[in-house]
């Protein structure tokens, strides 16, 4: 049996938004399963070197937007370069993934994923914001009763495994695919992605 792509990515991540689609489409078309692995990435670049955006260098921060404007040209799709809520928490959205996919399963918490990327990036939606998120729960047709079960010990300790396995396996910033052990880091590499797939 294939083993699942293993998905490592954080709600507040514009390159998880750009991504996330595509993704999903490359993964229904391979048949392959994916395994949901919201990650705490704050601990992560304490790690692996990575810096929060406001700490990155000035050519940085402003090459970023450059590239996200190119992006989402290139991809047709709507984002807002300095969208009124960023930077924002993404944990209680990525705790709500957690709880949708473990009750309702993968499908659901990738559609739900879906929301909640564009909501930041496409529609000036406050993720950290719990009226903002039991919205886009029903608009997804989804339980209100997630909201509660996401803030359960059980999900946080979940959370925190999550982050942990994206250390030990070397994750260093979101969205990162894992296929047969391979890292593919970034939206802009799922044409390799979907190659391997191609090739298994």
């Amino acid at each position: 049996m294939s083993l699942p792509i293993d998905y490592y990515f954080t709600p507040q991540s514009p390159w998880t938004y750009l991504g996330h689609e595509r993704f999903a489409r490359i993964a229904r078309a391979s048949g392959r399963s994916v395994r949901l692995l919201p990650t705490d990435f704050g601990k992560v670049f304490a790690v692996s070197g990575g810096l929060p955006l406001g700490q990155r260098a000035p050519q940085r921060q402003a090459y970023r937007l450059v590239e996200l404007q190119r992006f989402s040209e290139h991809l047709q799709l709507p984002l807002n370069l300095k969208p009124k809520f960023f930077p924002v928490s993404g944990d209680a959205a990525a705790r709500l993934i957690m709880a949708v996919d473990l009750h309702d399963g993968v499908d659901a918490a990738m559609q739900l994923g879906s929301a909640i990327f564009s909501a930041v990036w496409a529609h000036e939606c406050n993720i950290a914001d719990d009226a903002a998120l039991a919205a886009l729960l029903a608009g997804c047709g989804l339980d209100a009763a997630r909201l509660a079960q996401s803030r359960t010990a059980a999900i946080q300790t979940q959370y925190d495994a999550n982050t942990q396995e994206a250390i030990d396996h070397s994750i260093f910033g979101a969205p990162s695919y894992v296929l047969d052990g391979e890292i593919f880091w970034g939206q802009d590499r799922l044409d390799f992605l979907e190659r391997k797939l191609l090739s298994a």
